[in-house]
């Protein structure tokens, strides 16, 4: 019976915020660490109260409050992003919004920004966090992640552009060989008059794609460039921020701003995550990675590593088992991270690729650390 009175209580509660916001159904609960901003605490609970306004429950984890928010009185940023990764943990929250989260290799960032030119929404795929080792098998990923974000957020079919960098044209031809397989991908047209889907600055600018495709690198100083062009760069003041980790099998809903994000950045971050929660982001990205799956992407990635590697074949190393990570070893080339863990491997220390806040990182048992690091230097991984 109680669960009965709780039940209609909270249908009630719904109907009432729903009359008052116009939008109904459960209003997602999304964390937000207010420490560690460059634009002080002040600029991260104006935007906590901005995202309230609209029919989400915010838990601002920080030192202050505010009528209309929920906060979780924390002493420093550390203790912050504990408490908020306790919260993701323990289901208190729907998804996080934070300055820096170590995702592990294989999960990147979708970005959202507005670009100049035209106003329009262009996502950004991908702009932190590492898909893959290999640039092109994370552009090729980086595309899905991307279609999985701008699905969820209501573009039943996004067009696709692939930036002109480094490796566009491999990323190009593993997609259309996905695409002629039966994935379901509808490329852009460049605005420029030779056409084509592999994109130029002014498409960057215009807007021409819903998802413009890059190295998450070149992602992240785009989507600083576009935020903060009006304001020198100092001030990120439009856009959505860098969006949600998003990898095969990885369900946590973790969205990064910049310690450079204004208040509307941050709440746009915070509308961003709500949207994700009320479409079911997770089920957008179960389905997307099965009809890839369908289409071969597994047979397509392979068959360029195997291109790719050099006549001599790759030592086969067994892994050790398996053992809890705990220890960090950073100052890692991105690209040597798997050869690195191999290394590892080889000597029977088990060890995990992962990326941190500032870059590429090992990750050893705490047991194991200064062997591991002694064994990397020697084999020239790292200083």
């Amino acid at each position: 019976m109680a669960n009965v009175e709780k039940m209609i209580a909270e249908t009630f509660l719904e109907m009432a915020q729903g009359l008052e916001s116009g939008s109904y159904g459960k209003r997602p609960k999304i964390a937000l660490t207010g420490m560690g901003s460059e634009h002080g605490e002040e600029n991260a609970m104006e935007a906590a109260l901005m995202a309230a306004k609209d029919g989400v429950d915010v838990y601002y984890i920080g030192s202050l409050e505010a009528e209309g928010v929920t906060t979780v009185k924390v002493a420093d940023d550390e203790e912050g992003h504990k408490k908020m990764e306790e919260m993701l943990a323990n289901g208190e929250v729907d998804g996080a919004v934070t300055m820096h989260f170590p995702f592990p290799i294989g999960v990147s960032t979708v970005g959202r920004v507005v670009t100049p030119a035209k106003g329009r929404e262009m996502f950004v795929a991908n702009t932190t966090g590492t898909s893959s080792a290999d640039r092109i098998e994370g552009m090729i990923k980086n595309t899905i992640y991307g279609i999985i974000a701008a699905k969820t957020c209501g573009i039943a079919n996004p067009t696709v552009g692939i930036l002109n960098v480094d490796g566009a044209r491999q990323t190009e031809k593993a997609l259309k060989e996905l695409q002629e397989n039966g994935y379901d991908i509808t490329f852009a047209e460049s605005a420029r008059a030779d056409g084509g889907c592999v994109m130029r600055g002014n498409d960057v600018l215009q807007g021409t794609p819903d998802i413009m495709v890059t190295d998450s690198l070149t992602g992240n100083i785009m989507v600083k460039m576009l935020s903060s062009a009006a304001t020198g760069g100092s001030f990120e003041a439009t856009g959505y921020g860098y969006g949600p980790g998003i990898g095969e099998g990885y369900e946590q809903l973790v969205m990064i701003v910049s310690r450079a994000s204004g208040a509307p950045v941050i709440a746009g971050a915070i509308r961003y995550a709500a949207q994700l929660v009320r479409n079911k982001v997770f089920e957008v990205a179960k389905a997307e990675f099965a009809a890839a799956k369908k289409a071969g992407l597994k047979e397509i990635l392979d068959a360029r590593k195997a291109a790719a590697k050099p006549a001599a074949a790759e030592e086969d190393v067994k892994e050790p088992p398996k053992e809890i990570v705990t220890a960090q070893i950073a100052g890692i080339e991105v690209m040597d991270l798997e050869d690195a863990v191999k290394a590892l491997w080889k000597i029977n220390i088990y060890a995990e690729s992962g990326m941190g806040c500032t870059g590429p990182i090992i990750r050893v048992s705490d047991a194991n650390l200064e062997k591991a690091h002694e064994e990397l230097k020697k084999a020239g991984y790292i200083n």
